[in-house]
């Protein structure tokens, strides 16, 4: 089939990449922590809010890096959409409604434990987000035990996730619109709109007019990390003619450079910059206050209540096949990795709270929610056996 095997190439890389920056930002995660409680924790916090031109370092990392984190997850969805896995509205079925359905459960789990207190409120998104980069790190752990099939359903999943996770950025954190800027961004937008039209294929002038696009949409009211995500929809993909890297689009020639600047360079930093808590003065009451518990229940009950649910449900009513070559055990192994929400669900918590009380249990709620998922999920993988996978072999 024509493309198939740049399109294979891709999906390699990015299973590779995603699973060592997972690795990496779990390193750098519980780096934070020990800086945090260590001699050097005054520094690290007064550093993070030292002021570089009208934004603060931990603002320069949240608005400006994150915007090309979020610019690379708009390039892998519409790749995705467009060339890739999910391309064809069967391939859709069962990822897009198990990931609605893993965003909805937990948002519920966390509104009923912290019993809809209106200053809590505002959380709800924080645990219906799943990491891609941790889920798929502790997944290669595990090697040629899960099935090809397993990793792909995680993958699209979290994709749909992370499409449904923006949406939420945009809609339910956006306090106030500046209208001309907002008019701004739209130009912005048109005019990349007309060079893909005409068929324009040097990054150049995209990158140049995404830059623009960013300050417009910062102006704006609505969060600047949606530039990287809108940016990315209006960069041209392709078919792809031959197996030839060198004959990608621009798409795929940006996101092969974006990559590892990602998953080695701006995630780790971002957990590094919000996973640092101290733990002085916390005690047992402060590990089960509404907030963490509330957090950490959406993401390691809900999650695989609404994830393993509608895949379970799915096959029940005919809607879609479950994941070819996985065991029901294995399936809920994987349900639970999507409780692992880390990097989204920290950024979510920093959008939804600016109280540092409240962040820092949004912190104890999201790190205690993401390890118990990442070991349970991890343990069960482990622990099961299955027919051997034909994919796996090379």
């Amino acid at each position: 089939m024509s493309g198939q095997p740049v399109r294979s190439s891709v999906l390699r890389s990015f299973l590779k990449s995603e699973a060592a920056g997972g690795i990496l930002l779990l390193s750098a995660a519980a780096f934070a922590m020990v800086v945090a409680n260590g001699p050097f924790s005054e520094a690290y916090f007064e550093g993070l809010h030292l002021h570089l031109g009208p934004l603060s370092v931990l603002h320069w990392i949240n608005d400006g890096l994150m915007a090309l984190f979020f610019l690379l997850v708009g390039l892998e969805i519409k790749r995705e959409f467009v060339a890739g896995h999910l391309a064809r509205w069967d391939q859709r079925t069962l990822p897009t409604i198990a990931a609605a359905s893993g965003m909805a459960v937990p948002a519920l789990v966390y509104l009923a434990v912290t019993g809809g207190a209106p200053e809590l409120v505002r959380g709800w998104a924080i645990p219906s987000a799943t990491d891609i980069a941790f889920a798929i790190g502790v997944m290669a752990l595990l090697g040629p035990r899960v099935p090809t099939s397993l990793k792909l359903f995680l993958t699209t999943v979290a994709i749909v996730d992370d499409m449904g996770a923006v949406a939420i950025i945009a809609l339910a954190y956006t306090a106030s619109i500046n209208g001309l800027a907002l008019l701004g961004a739209a130009v912005v937008m048109g005019i990349m709109f007309t060079l893909n039209r005409a068929g324009m294929r040097l990054l150049w002038p995209y990158l140049l007019l995404a830059t623009i696009l960013w300050l417009a949409v910062l102006l704006s009211g609505v969060h600047a990390t949606i530039a990287g995500v809108l940016a990315a929809s209006l960069i041209p993909i392709r078919g792809v003619a031959g197996p030839s890297e060198k004959e990608q689009s621009p798409l795929h020639r940006l996101e092969h450079a974006l990559q590892p600047w990602v998953a080695y360079a701006i995630v780790p930093i971002f957990g590094f910059a919000n996973a640092g808590v101290s733990f002085e003065g916390i005690g047992l009451a402060q590990l089960v206050a509404p907030l963490p518990l509330g957090v950490a229940s959406g993401l390691f009950i809900g999650k695989q209540i609404g994830v393993f649910g509608a895949v379970w449900l799915c096959a029940r009513l005919g809607i879609a096949a479950p994941p070819a070559g996985a065991t029901w055990t294995q399936i809920y192994g994987t349900a639970l990795l999507c409780g692992i929400g880390f990097t989204m669900s920290l950024f979510i918590g920093g959008l939804a709270f600016t109280d540092p009380l409240l962040m820092d249990e949004v912190k104890i709620g999201v790190l205690s929610g993401s390890i118990l998922s990442a070991f349970a999920g991890y343990l069960l993988l482990r622990c099961c056996t299955s027919a051997p996978d034909p994919n796996q072999t090379r």
